[in-house]
């Protein structure tokens, strides 16, 4: 939607390395930011993850959300349902809704960053909000997991 001015009053720039809030959100291992929060739960939520270690989440669905993961530096392991592939920088691949992923940065390279998509956007925003309080990967409990629209399945992605 433009204004009289011909401008986009929903358009916003998120400075490279910035959050669009502001905010510091940590993970432990890594780093979000968000850079596409959604008007409501249908739209499109995006965030960059910078990772200075290796690891990831744990092994999950999501009920109702397709997360989309581009490699923007550095190589990252990605099992999604029986596939297992490597991402290098350049490279993304579409996680469908209820199928079972996991994922992790594998210390290929001085750090790992990555985009990543989910639509439409769920709970996620809660979900990450909730979990970057205690700057640590997120706990495997299902519960947390559930009430975010997600299903805890295992364990973080076992690197060499």
């Amino acid at each position: 939607m433009t204004d009289q001015t011909g401008s986009n009053s929903n358009m916003h720039k998120v400075p490279a390395g910035e959050d669009l809030f502001g905010e510091h959100r940590g993970l432990g291992i890594s780093e979000i930011s968000f850079k596409v929060v959604p008007q409501d739960e249908n739209g499109l939520f995006v965030i960059e993850n910078t990772f200075h270690a290796k690891g990831g989440p744990a092994k999950h669905l999501h009920f109702d959300q397709d997360e989309w993961f581009y490699s923007v530096e550095g190589e990252f392991i990605l099992e999604v349902g029986s596939e297992r592939i490597v991402l290098k920088p350049g490279e993304s691949l579409l996680a469908p809704r209820k199928v079972p992923h996991v994922w992790a940065f594998s210390g290929n390279g001085p750090r790992g960053r990555m985009l990543i998509t989910f639509l439409p956007a769920g709970k996620m925003e809660a979900f990450f909000r909730e979990v970057t309080k205690a700057n640590a990967m997120p706990p495997q409990d299902p519960a947390l997991w559930k009430a975010h629209g997600m299903e805890l399945l295992g364990p973080p992605l076992k690197l060499e």
